[in-house]
């Protein structure tokens, strides 16, 4: 199994490895830095000796005047050593330093100066110049000085220094990656106060949020959409609390008729027509429960998305004189008038479309003063169809209108309709037609006049071109 590493450890081991190559490129520039100070340092003295022996060659007038001048210069001068070659035989030397032959004799007409020669002896590193020196006679065998240093003295420095280098970024290094571990812990504690917070919600206790005045920027993105999120669960999980004690009051109501009235026929004997009369009021509650629950179960389709069964080209008018004709004879016992302005047609569901419209056409019926009008008025618009459901009554309380959608919700909790036998999942599906149709389900109550209206947006037919305006 990979181990995974918790954030705090990655950011603390990445700061740890950026400290340690920060330092060892530092160690590394300045290691080199200072081999080049020192061998500019041997190269100014190699140089500075060169001119000074020179200058004595120039006035010496023997080779035994040169090397009693030169023993008298160079007898205080530790880790210099000087030789001179005359046609490639030493003529002089402080100490036996072998210089390699190849480059003692290489010394002739060239430049009086070249480049620092470098070469290991007797585990001593030395750095020796070579250049010419002006000739004490007529002959015109070129003479040679090399003049060498002895840098023992600078390795051992480096050495200590690179020791010491070497301790301080071991060291440097640790400390930098406790820094780290400390900034990264403090750095996210923003994250853990959120972990907590959200540990604490519950389904008792839903109102905690993240705290998003107190984080960084970098982190108040991420807790605003938590808090966005909270909110919709919060939201979704009072309406699954409201939807199930509701659905258990329903489901109650007629369970708990089927249970009483069959007790009561069964405490003694009944004829044929008492269990008839009591079945028949046992089959309307039945019936009652199969609508509730194939209602609740097209409901329960549309929390994952609801797709058209069918789609076709709906003449509007056409389904709502069906409907019309259908509630003529209960318009006419309440005394009421239907009336139908304008057309349209909308690219949808026919059986759909029609339960939408029945539900909003019965519930006008039910709500609509007495000898009122009950009109649809069916508009069309340059990129969607609409159908307005009016009726004339008593209005709807505005703390109601938003809530009028919820399932099972009911603008009369005194049910003052007992004719009516719906579950107050009328509407609820009707807004949930109206989604499967991409289109919106609005309502307006004021003046004595409630309107519910449906906007169908053009499918893929676009704008009908047999509509009527």
């Amino acid at each position: 199994m990979t181990q995974r590493f918790s954030l705090t450890t990655r950011l603390t081991l990445f700061y740890t490895l950026a400290s340690a190559t920060v330092l060892l490129g530092l160690g590394w520039v300045t290691s080199v830095a200072m081999n080049q100070h020192f061998e500019d340092l041997d190269r100014a003295t190699l140089e500075d000796k060169i001119h000074l022996i020179q200058e004595v060659g120039g006035k010496a007038i023997s080779r035994p005047d040169l090397q009693e001048n030169l023993d008298d210069i160079l007898h205080s001068h530790e880790g210099l050593f000087v030789s001179i070659y005359r046609g490639g035989k030493r003529i002089y030397a402080t100490s036996d330093l072998k210089i390699p032959t190849e480059t003692a004799t290489t010394m002739g007409a060239g430049p009086q100066t070249q480049s620092v020669l470098r070469w290991q002896n007797d585990g001593h590193e030395y750095r020796a110049l070579g250049a010419l020196l002006p000739s004490t006679s007529a002959e015109s065998v070129p003479t040679t000085v090399w003049v060498a240093l002895d840098t023992q003295h600078h390795a051992h420095f480096q050495r200590q220094f690179h020791s010491t280098l070497v301790v301080y970024v071991i060291l440097a290094t640790l400390f930098s990656g406790m820094l780290g571990w400390i900034a990264a812990h403090r750095g996210l504690a923003p994250l853990r106060i959120m972990k907590s917070r959200a540990q604490s919600v519950t389904s008792n206790k839903m109102g905690e949020r993240m705290p998003v005045e107190a984080v960084p920027v970098e982190m108040a993105d991420l807790a605003i959409t938590l808090n966005d999120m909270l909110d919709r669960l919060q939201e979704d999980f009072r309406r699954l609390s409201e939807f199930s004690s509701d659905l258990a009051h329903e489901l109650r109501t007629p369970i708990s008729n089927l249970l009483t009235e069959t007790q009561v026929t069964l405490s003694m004997a009944r004829t044929n027509t008492d269990y008839q009369d009591v079945l028949a009021s046992n089959s309307e509650e039945l019936q009652r429960l199969a609508r509730m629950v194939s209602d609740m179960l097209f409901l329960a389709k549309t929390e994952h998305g609801l797709a058209l069964p069918s789609r076709e080209r709906i003449s509007v008018e056409k389904e709502v004189q069906a409907l019309f004709d259908f509630y003529e004879a209960l318009a006419s016992e309440k005394g009421l008038r239907l009336e139908l302005v304008g057309g349209g047609s909308i690219d949808g569901d026919r059986l759909m479309l029609r339960r939408a419209l029945s539900n909003l056409l019965s519930n006008a019926l039910r709500y609509a003063t007495p000898s009122s009008a009950v009109s649809i008025h069916i508009q069309t618009h340059a990129s969607s169809t609409s159908v307005h459901v009016t009726n004339h009554g008593a209005d709807i309380r505005p703390e109601m209108l938003p809530r009028l959608f919820d399932r099972f919700f009911r603008v009369d909790k005194s049910r003052a309709h007992p004719e009516s036998d719906g579950a107050g999942l009328g509407l609820a599906i009707t807004r949930a037609i109206m989604e499967a149709h991409g289109g919106h389900l609005s309502v307006t109550s004021e003046a004595g006049v409630t309107r519910f209206s449906l906007e169908f947006p053009f499918g893929l037919g676009g704008n009908p071109s047999n509509q009527v305006a």
